[in-house]
């Protein structure tokens, strides 16, 4: 797979089992192919060679454990209409055509009110740049595998359903405990409705994706060995536990210490 540069996912694979019958028996062989599309192969086409984005049948990621495939389909249509309105809330509208043409505006808008799967939620959604606390809170440290392979460093966290929506309502109580309502318990609560639309059998995966290499990259030039030294993990878990005994210094310690990490991460943006 190849990693888009600086952007992390949150993927939800669900059993082959429940998608419909008209689904499966396609994800069945685009699993076990060795000649499957690539997403991010597929967005550089597109950037080169503009079509619609529901142009052609849309792909899938899938993983095999204990002989049952899981899969996450793109929803690329619906990623790209939420993307666009994200886009929109951020910047001034009169500069919107600047950015997207005005055509591609009408066609995901229309897009957005006739294709039923805009509805659904997406089984992935992604952060540029930086990954959010609250995903870290998702995962505990033996959930996470690291390596390298040839397109250098790779991190990515993976559990059970289960456990995902078992640490994000631990997190969101200790949390409102500590604080109270706010913008922080705003996105665990959107985090634990969005993970209590998959059924229950399914595996949550945090991807580091591209941000791994420049993670590294920060580390060695702090001192560091390598993407080994990551402890966001770590972090996170020390800083919910602080939060959990009431210990301000602790929780702010372990929080503190990720941000920074994630800082020097996202100050490439300005760099590239």
């Amino acid at each position: 797979m190849i990693r888009t540069p600086y952007v992390a996912s949150l993927r939800v694979f669900e059993p082959l089992a429940t998608f419909p019958p008209s689904q499966r028996e396609r994800w069945r062989r685009d699993a076990i192919s060795t000649n499957r599309p690539d997403e991010q192969m597929l967005a550089l086409h597109r950037l080169l060679t503009p079509e619609r984005v529901n142009a052609r049948p849309d792909g899938a990621y899938s993983l095999e454990i204990e002989n049952e495939i899981y899969i996450a389909p793109w929803s690329t249509t619906s990623r790209c209409v939420g993307a666009l309105e994200d886009f929109k809330s951020s910047i001034p509208e009169l500069l919107m055509p600047l950015f997207v043409p005005r055509a591609t505006e009408e066609a995901l808008t229309q897009l957005s009110s006739s294709i039923g799967e805009i509805s659904d939620p997406p089984h992935i959604i992604t952060e540029t740049w930086v990954i959010p606390p609250r995903w870290f809170s998702l995962f505990t440290v033996e959930e996470r595998l690291r390596g390298r392979d040839e397109n250098g460093p790779w991190v990515r966290m993976r559990t059970t359903m289960d456990n995902a929506r078992r640490q994000a309502n631990i997190t969101l109580q200790t949390v409102l405990s500590a604080f109270g309502t706010g913008q922080v318990a705003n996105e665990l609560e959107e985090l634990t409705d969005w993970l209590e639309s998959f059924d229950a059998g399914s595996i949550v995966e945090c991807d580091y994706g591209g941000l791994a290499i420049y993670l590294e990259s920060s580390i060695r030039a702090h001192g560091g060995s390598g993407i080994e030294d990551d402890s966001s993990l770590e972090d996170i878990r020390s800083s919910l536990a602080g939060l959990a005994a009431a210990d301000p210094i602790a929780a702010g310690h372990g929080y503190q210490s990720l941000v920074e990490r994630w800082r020097a991460v996202a100050a490439y943006e300005n760099a590239t």
